[in-house]
């Protein structure tokens, strides 16, 4: 069977130990086999450097279980923002010093986005010119390249993007195909794709492609898997409020599995057979209580695969 967890949401813990403890027990109590821990949500990077004291910290409670870790880098990072670059490498390099030094296989980074969320609502916003577009796919490979390098026992994963009503494309990882692409010219055995499926469902809506087909044609490269539900309507970025979204089903609502309308098990059949890494199901802290449902609902469609 598949190693099976979740995540540590960085809100819920918002850097506090006791908290993050506090979830642990949770997860141990039900059986988790994995934890994906943000580094985000632990303080433990600040201003581009990995704070010493608080990783000890953060050890110090990590080996007091069993499970098997991956790291999530801070949701912001993009190896491709212009005004910044240097400290996003900053954060990169010590996001994975920290996956590291906790013995974390994976490190999840959020696709480079050519325009950012954050920059959505500036007036004069524009998109990319392909050429532009083109020269920030070849930085981003360099440099995944030199981190790669640098850092040979961790699997740095590349998640495949939401999209947003609007200002889609903004990131090149919203098609696995097009992220696909962006692995292979990086071109280090370290460097894998992060399917997340509630972010393929999204797309596989917006762009009028097959979500099982689109998984079959990266199965190879999958290195991280994030699991959660949805119904596949696309939002605008301005949609936020889950409160508001619920009642109609939009959005990546990171429901647990079984709420939403993902053909989870059509999906997973393309590549579980294969596979050896992590399922993570990563849930809005709103439906916490709700994970051992949700890990139970995702173990049910694992076994039917096996029968």
């Amino acid at each position: 069977m598949l190693e099976t967890g979740s995540k540590i949401d960085e809100i819920r813990v918002d850097g506090q130990p006791e908290k993050l403890r506090r979830d642990l027990d949770e997860f141990a109590a039900l059986g988790l086999e994995a934890v994906e821990l943000p580094v985000h949500g632990l303080d433990a990077v600040v201003h581009g450097r990995l704070h010493r004291g608080r990783l000890e910290e953060m050890k110090a409670i990590l080996w007091d279980y069993g499970f098997a870790y991956s790291v999530h880098t801070p949701n912001p990072l993009n190896l491709m923002d212009e005004d910044n670059r240097d400290l996003h490498e900053r954060v990169f390099r010590s996001s994975l010093e920290f996956a590291s030094e906790i013995g974390a296989g994976v490190a999840v980074y959020h696709a480079g986005r050519y325009v950012s969320e954050e920059q959505f609502a500036i007036p004069g916003c524009r998109m990319l010119s392909e050429e532009e577009r083109r020269d920030l796919l070849e930085r981003e490979a360099r440099t995944l390249r030199d981190l790669a390098d640098e850092f040979p026992a961790v699997c740095i994963c590349i998640e495949n993007a939401r999209p947003y009503l609007y200002h889609s494309p903004y990131c090149y990882a919203e098609q696995p195909r097009v992220l696909l692409d962006q692995v292979v010219r990086v071109a280090r055995p370290n460097v894998r794709i992060t399917l997340d499926v509630g972010h393929l469902f999204l797309a596989a809506a917006h762009y009028g492609f097959d979500p099982v087909e689109e998984t079959a044609a990266i199965r190879e490269f999958i290195g991280h898997v994030h699991i959660h539900d949805n119904f596949g309507h696309p939002v605008y970025y301005t949609e936020k409020q889950q409160t508001h979204l619920v009642p109609f089903g939009r959005g990546d609502l990171h429901m647990p599995v079984g709420w939403g309308g993902i053909p989870f098990e059509a999906i997973l059949k393309t590549f579980a057979g294969s596979y050896d890494g992590l399922l993570i199901s990563e849930l809005r802290s709103r439906y916490f209580e709700y994970t051992g449902e949700s890990v139970d609902n995702l173990k049910a469609i694992l076994q039917n695969l096996c029968a």
